[in-house]
Order: structure tokens, then C-alpha cells, then sequence
């Protein structure tokens, strides 16, 4: 790796359970700080009218292209399975 190239962060995706029992799907870099993001207003425009919750699931992937292809699989489930791949998710587990 050459001096002036940083090493990838460790990206990751992730459901936040919304106020409504929904969940929004997305990615990050910084778990902690999109959480906080989202909680407050200034996330995703869907989490400003649907008050998230907490993460539901959050899964680790090798990079910010691994990440978004594994946010578009999980935008493709459907509830049940979304509500399924969480209900085997716990916060220790990452």
C-alpha cells in the first residue's frame, strides 16, 4: 500500500427498528454515529418521520462495496425474512 493511501474502514449494514415496528435498511462506516444520526432527525429521510429505535441487526463486511451489495440483498427479503435474519441477531454477537 502506498503512503498516501488510507486502509479501508470496516464498513457495515444494518437494520434500525423504526417507532412503527418498520425497518429501515442501510450502511455505515461508524455504527454508533449513524444510530445517533438517525435517532435525532438527521439521518435518512425515512428515520425523520419513522423515530428509530435501535439497531435490530448490524452485520460487519469486508468493505464499502461488500456492504452495499449486502444492503441491496436485504432490501429483497421480505419482512418475514427480514423479521427472521433479526430475531437470530443479538448486540454481542458483533
Amino acid at each position: 500500500m502506498a503512503a498516501s493511501e488510507k486502509p479501508e474502514k470496516t464498513a457495515y449494514v444494518y437494520m434500525v427498528r423504526c417507532a412503527g415496528g418498520q425497518l429501515y435498511t442501510g450502511w455505515t462506516n461508524d455504527p454508533e454515529a449513524r444510530l445517533k444520526a438517525h435517532q435525532s432527525g438527521k439521518g435518512a429521510k425515512y428515520t425523520r418521520t419513522h423515530t428509530a429505535l435501535g439497531f435490530a441487526y448490524l452485520e460487519a463486511c469486508a468493505d464499502k462495496s461488500a456492504a452495499l451489495r449486502r444492503e441491496i440483498a436485504l432490501k429483497k427479503l421480505t419482512k418475514a425474512q427480514k423479521e427472521a435474519l433479526c430475531a437470530g441477531w443479538t448486540a454481542e454477537k458483533e
